[in-house]
């Protein structure tokens, strides 16, 4: 496809050079093991501070999936040579490891069911991969969601084993989302994000209830400033006492029940978010703790086993300056969300 935008690419030399960072990460040696599914080998660096121990019996307590009935003996797994050293030679099970050692594997997957549906690509040049990310599909492989996961579809169905995320979109939530084709570039274009430098717009349907402090004319705007904090390995985020670390700037776009029928608290809106900041779960903690759930939320207020139907919340858009040709770049979704999505909605 061609580029996005008027201007041409910058020709040989001509782009922005990558950063220090990127130039170290070029240098490092290639990964021992190759790609297997559109999946990297799993890299264990041990701890400095370690004790030695065997090898076997180290990585079994990092990892201890690995005794999984279900698996390959983990001795079986040394026996044939498929856990490695940095530069590919094979451990076995009682080599000693000590801190600063690297151990390589190959994880074993589960059954999963993968859609058969490819998914939909918005934009595929040199640099950048964009799709248009469906409802419940995770970006990284995690958990449960592996070979479904878009980083890992991509890959095999593009070739493009260097392909990697550039920015974070829960696996709830769809619209667009974009990937770097090139490990030299990606740092440049992770630190726009990082810098605040992409501007970033998100639709959502949401229904308010009776405490709802939220504007509910078409047209009205608010910005929503919260102090927002997740702890490592808790599921959701709080609002907390301090300085406000997330701002968000609302719009409602369009609002249900437009014949009056009902009472307002329970019309659903359609609200157009541009979120300046990009805290987890920053969007749907914000919207619910003003007493407006996203339609399908089942995190906030409380966790429920049973979300009702997909995530209404949408990343409508991208828009920024590519760090290494120079053109204005825009990616828009094509979805809707629920009755009240309406096309070209107006912007913040």
């Amino acid at each position: 496809m061609a580029p996005s935008g008027g201007v041409p690419p910058f020709g040989p030399g001509e782009g922005r050079r990558p950063g220090r960072a990127a130039r170290r990460r070029a240098r490092r040696l290639s990964p021992p093991l190759p790609q297997r599914d559109g999946l990297d080998a799993v890299r264990w660096l041990v701890p400095r501070d370690a004790p030695a121990g065997p090898a076997a019996s180290m990585l079994l307590a990092r990892f201890p999936a690995l005794a999984d009935p279900a698996a390959t003996p983990l001795a079986d797994r040394f026996a044939a040579g498929e856990v490695v050293d940095a530069r590919g030679r094979a451990w076995a099970a009682g080599d000693p490891v000590v801190g600063g050692d690297e151990l390589w594997f190959h994880r074993e997957l589960r059954a999963e069911e993968v859609p058969a549906e490819p998914l939909p690509i918005l934009f595929h040049d040199e640099h950048l991969l964009v799709i248009d990310k469906p409802h419940d599909v995770a970006t990284m492989p995690r958990g449960a969601h592996v070979l479904a996961s878009a980083l890992v579809r991509l890959r095999r169905r593009t070739g493009i084993e260097q392909l990697v995320p550039l920015h974070r979109l829960d696996r709830r939530t769809a619209g667009v989302l974009a990937f770097g084709v090139r490990p030299e570039e990606r740092s440049a274009y992770q630190q726009l994000f990082a810098k605040r430098e992409v501007d970033k717009r998100y639709e959502a349907l949401v229904l308010p209830g009776p405490g709802c402090t939220l504007p509910r004319g078409v047209g009205e705007r608010a910005e929503l400033a919260d102090r927002l904090e997740k702890r490592r390995g808790e599921l959701i985020a709080r609002i907390v006492p301090g300085a406000p670390n997330a701002h968000t700037e609302l719009e409602v776009l369009a609002a249900g029940d437009s014949e009056g029928e009902g009472p307002a608290e329970g019309r659903a809106l359609l609200l157009g978010l541009r979120p300046r900041t990009g805290r987890t779960h920053q969007l749907r903690l914000q919207l619910s703790s003003r007493g407006a759930p996203i339609a399908g939320e089942d995190l906030y207020p409380d966790p429920s086993p049973e979300p009702a139907g997909p995530l209404q919340l949408l990343a409508r858009s991208l828009a920024f300056t590519d760090p290494v040709t120079g053109q204005a770049r825009e990616f828009r979704s094509g979805r809707v969300l629920g009755g009240l999505a309406r096309g070209e909605a107006p912007g913040i």
